[in-house]
């Protein structure tokens, strides 16, 4: 089966080396232009064209996918289906139309539950204990196409969105290897999403990542969870940034102190934790602005004096 590809990060390599090594004809690749990284900001191609490139497999980075031209040139590759995994762009009615399998779309959840731009941490958000992977016919919507297949997968207590989202893509690719087979040949249905069930995430800004101990230290964990590894959870100390990267909640430790306060904890998973509304949310591992990460007994043997402080609210 001959297919094209689009897709532009890391999450989405796992998907098209999964189709590549199942044997299906990756006639090109469609993924974002290069762009500027690092600190001295030389540009820098996406994940999905530097493994298309090491597999002699042709890359088109056209900044927009609206000319005229870009459906040309797709449709003068023939292919029986066009594959997309975070490509980061809705595909115009043309490149929908090109293919006579049509577009097949690799989502990270459990459709329509979380459409949009970050349903796994806003599946971890919501406190969700399951989520999984949906594979979709697209149409002109925002994840509104038929259903073709999905696969659930448990969101473990710790999983931060970073880990689950490549977790997911991995089970996607499987999961798209397997259904492509089944679709040419008529042995699954495009099921239509029931639209009253449709929940919606946003794209992710800064601020997200602001913590509010006057929120519930379950609530707290999962916000920790979910802005990793980008935007963050942070607060502020001193008038510095301090990031909260790694947490656990003790939803049943109370304490006298009002909410943001740092406490010392026992027999907890980390030696301090900052009060909140609702239980103890355990600092395990932290990063003041300008230093390097560290576990939280590290950090309290250089800055004692996070204990006893009042983190902002």
């Amino acid at each position: 089966m001959r297919i094209v590809f689009l897709g532009t990060p890391d999450y989405a390599v796992p998907v098209l080396s999964t189709l590549f090594e199942a044997g299906y004809e990756v006639a090109a690749v469609v993924t974002q232009p290069d762009r500027p990284a690092g600190r001295g900001r030389a540009l820098a191609s996406p994940p999905v064209a530097l493994w298309a490139r090491e597999h002699a497999v042709p890359v088109l980075q056209s900044p927009s996918l609206r000319p005229p031209e870009v459906a040309g040139q797709l449709a003068a590759l023939a292919p029986d289906a066009m594959v997309v995994a975070s490509y980061g762009r809705i595909l115009p009615p043309p490149l929908l139309a090109i293919a006579p399998m049509g577009c097949l779309n690799v989502h990270p959840s459990l459709l329509p539950r979380h459409r949009g731009p970050s349903p796994v941490a806003e599946a971890i958000l919501e406190g969700d204990a399951v989520t999984g992977v949906t594979i979709m016919l697209l149409d002109e919507g925002m994840d509104t196409g038929p259903i073709v297949a999905q696969e659930e997968v448990a969101i473990g207590p710790d999983d931060t969105a970073g880990a689950l989202t490549a977790s997911l893509f991995a089970r996607g690719g499987d999961l798209m290897a397997r259904t492509l087979h089944a679709w040419s040949e008529g042995r699954v249905d495009a099921i239509p999403q029931d639209a009253t069930l449709a929940t919606y995430s946003r794209k992710l800004e800064k601020a997200d990542g602001e913590l509010d101990f006057t929120r519930a230290a379950a609530q707290l964990h999962n916000q920790v969870r979910a802005m990793h590894p980008w935007p963050g959870a942070y607060t502020t100390f001193k008038g510095a940034t301090l990031k909260v990267l790694s947490s656990t909640a003790l939803p049943s430790v109370a304490a006298a102190d009002p909410p943001g306060t740092v406490i010392a904890i026992q027999d907890a998973p980390a030696p301090a934790g900052v009060v909140t509304r609702e239980g103890v949310l355990a600092l395990r591992e932290l990063q003041l602005e300008g230093r390097r990460a560290a576990d939280a007994d590290a950090f309290l043997r250089g800055r004692p004096d996070l204990l006893g402080a009042r983190l902002p609210c």
